[in-house]
């Protein structure tokens, strides 16, 4: 399974709740922060929902 790097570049002050605890169940939070994840189907669904504030790259 492909191994994925997800590094927040926004800010998540202006978004929604549902953004913000996507965004901690991913590991992340501050501008910057990076985790690396295996890729799946669930992943993808919580990437789809903060698209607009993280990076991934493939690790």
């Amino acid at each position: 399974m492909p191994r994925l790097t997800i590094t927040q570049t926004r800010s998540e002050i202006r978004s929604n709740p549902h953004q913000k605890g996507t965004l901690e169940a991913l590991g992340l939070g501050k501008r910057g922060r990076r985790v690396e994840r295996d890729d799946s189907p669930q992943l993808q669904g919580q990437l789809r929902v903060v698209t607009h504030l993280v990076e991934v790259e493939e690790a």
